[in-house]
């Protein structure tokens, strides 16, 4: 069966304020008010940024669905999980403090900042899955009643694609659930080409990276599989093998998505941000540049449908989806079609444009 998905377009370089307009139209059009009951709970699950990233999401457009939420007599919390890399969102006290310095603070957003995982990343359930095993999730997001998800889409070094999928597989999972993702990601040093510059070795979270013989050389037993000294390498010196890690990454990534949204049928919605998209996620510490025009704001209440959805119209802006602008290597459909097939929803969908911002010829894929 095909799955709904809305779309609200807007002018390249649209203001905070119109993104927050235009997502209040959505949450009017597609009903999201169904998904939550009166005084429930409401997980709006976000990425905050790194400190120094530029491009991420707006807190504007948080603050009114919050606003939208507390009309119908509900409780909103936006919400958020440890790090596996050092860094100001590797636990909650930093994680927190950053999240208030990028704007998403109770003045101004309307709604506690809480992480779902507790202080340090181990506070989690495991959720076991009908189609066999279990995936490690946090634990505070499995008691709130209803989900929202707002995710910004960018490439990503592992996955190809950050969209719902990964903001929900990897951005709740708890710090164990996110290292059994990455374990299959398995990144080395291609000797001949690596000009010993270093830059890997300052961006590695871990220290897993030292000087052997004037070439970097990576430490398996320390490396967590973040892909950050692939995105940060400047020769292209760093390799792992994409036919075989990155599906696999992806994979693992799926089924923690469907770990997480599994008890909540009828109670989750999403949303993807197709604005200011850049070549690597909002993890990295640096500004970055948008590697396409800008979109707009597409939801539904099936992830796999908009992170489809998301790969088709920027295709059809661009000229390429995500993954082939961002790393050509990767396919992103991987995530897409193992959702798929765990049943979390349907690649198969119907666009329908939302009138009320700028007009364009975006049409129906199946």
């Amino acid at each position: 069966m095909e799955s709904k998905v809305y779309l609200i377009q807007l002018q390249d370089g649209a203001s905070a304020k119109e993104q927050a307009k235009a997502i209040g139209k959505l949450y009017e059009t597609a009903g999201v008010s169904r998904c939550i009951s009166k005084r429930d709970l409401v997980a709006i699950k976000v990425h905050v940024g790194e400190k120094g990233n530029t491009t991420h999401l707006k807190p504007e457009i948080v603050a009114e669905l919050v606003r939208r939420i507390k009309k119908g007599r509900a409780f909103p919390f936006l919400t958020e999980t440890a790090t596996l890399y050092r860094g100001q969102r590797e636990n909650a006290v930093k994680h927190i403090l950053l999240a208030h310095g990028h704007g998403f603070s109770i003045e101004k957003v309307g709604a506690p900042f809480i992480l779902a995982d507790g202080l340090v990343g181990n506070t989690e359930a495991e959720v076991r899955l009908p189609q066999g095993g279990s995936v490690k999730v946090a634990r505070e997001i499995l008691a709130a009643d209803s989900l929202l998800v707002v995710s910004h889409a960018t490439g990503h070094p592992g996955t190809g694609m950050g969209g719902c999928i990964k903001n929900l597989g990897m951005g709740l999972a708890s710090r164990a659930g996110k290292m059994r993702q990455h374990s299959a990601l398995m990144p080395e040093v291609i000797v001949e080409r690596c000009e010993n510059c270093g830059k890997c070795r300052k961006w590695c979270p871990t220290e897993a990276i030292l000087e052997r013989e004037g070439v970097s050389y990576i430490l398996r037993e320390r490396c967590i599989g973040c892909g950050e000294c692939i995105a940060v390498c400047r020769f292209d010196a760093v390799k792992y093998d994409f036919g075989r890690e990155s599906p696999e990454l992806q994979r693992r990534m799926a089924t923690h998505a469907m770990g997480v949204i599994l008890g909540k049928k009828g109670k989750c919605f999403f949303f993807n941000v197709l604005m200011d998209m850049t070549k690597d996620c909002d993890c990295f510490n640096v500004p970055q540049k948008k590697i396409l025009p800008d979109i707009g704001i597409a939801a539904s209440s099936d992830p796999v449908a908009l992170d489809k959805a998301t790969l088709d119209l920027v295709s059809e802006r661009a000229g390429a989806d995500l993954g082939a602008l961002s790393y050509p290597k990767l396919d992103p459909m991987v995530q897409i079609l193992e959702a798929e097939r765990l049943g979390m929803g349907s690649s198969r969908y119907e666009l329908e444009v939302v009138e009320g911002a700028e007009s364009a010829s975006f049409g129906k894929h199946l």
